[in-house]
């Protein structure tokens, strides 16, 4: 099957398992180091090769929501009592002081509606609960918002590509387009964002 930038996902996907995606989907989910794995068209292609015979679909929807939720919930975690004291110096190269304030007036005015938008955008959705642990987001509103977001990520994604394999003949013709155009997509919140607070500043600058 064709590589997408180099990588035979669905290859990669035969060869792990239900575990190597468990813990893939967990990494990208909240660990920091987590946010360059490729989520979506891991969980896209591996919805596929459940359409295909390789794997259980009812089990594979069930591992990738579990890791998403237990993923956000470490990266929560760790934002809560790790992230003050390791992100919050003037001069660190990931979080300062003032970006912690930032967090906190971004988490206060979309709330939820943040954990769950984040999940459909790479490095985001790894970097937005740990963010909400330091902003201090309550937990409960945290814990909602992150299983919606899960399930809506996780087991829609997954259920997308099980749905597409099953009704589109010779669907794996395609499916390196697919997955490319699931990237993009993907970004364009991202995209978005940035040259909205690239307008603001600008703005801001011309203002003073």
């Amino acid at each position: 099957m064709e590589a997408l930038m180099g990588f035979d996902l669905a290859g990669m996907i035969q060869a792990i398992g239900y575990v190597g995606l468990f813990a893939i989907i967990f990494a990208e989910s909240g660990v920091l180091l987590g946010f360059f794995l490729p989520g979506d068209s891991l969980l896209f292609t591996a919805g596929f090769l459940a359409s295909q015979g390789y794997g259980n679909i009812v089990i594979l929807a069930a591992i990738c929501f579990i890791a998403a939720v237990l993923g956000d919930s470490f990266g929560y975690a760790f934002g809560r009592r790790a992230g003050p004291r390791v992100f919050v110096r003037e001069e660190g190269w990931l979080f300062r002081k003032a970006y912690v304030e930032r967090m906190r007036v971004f988490f206060a005015r979309w709330g939820g509606k943040a954990i769950v938008l984040a999940r459909f955008t790479p490095v985001i959705r790894t970097f937005a609960p740990i963010s909400a642990g330091i902003a201090g987001m309550p937990y409960r509103t945290f814990f909602f918002y992150n299983v919606t977001g899960g399930f809506l990520w996780a087991v829609g994604i997954v259920g997308l590509g099980y749905v597409l394999g099953n009704t589109i003949p010779n669907i794996d013709g395609f499916l390196l387009p697919l997955v490319g155009g699931i990237i993009v997509i993907s970004l364009i919140p991202s995209a978005v964002e940035f040259f909205a607070m690239r307008s603001k500043r600008k703005h801001g600058g011309s203002k003073g």
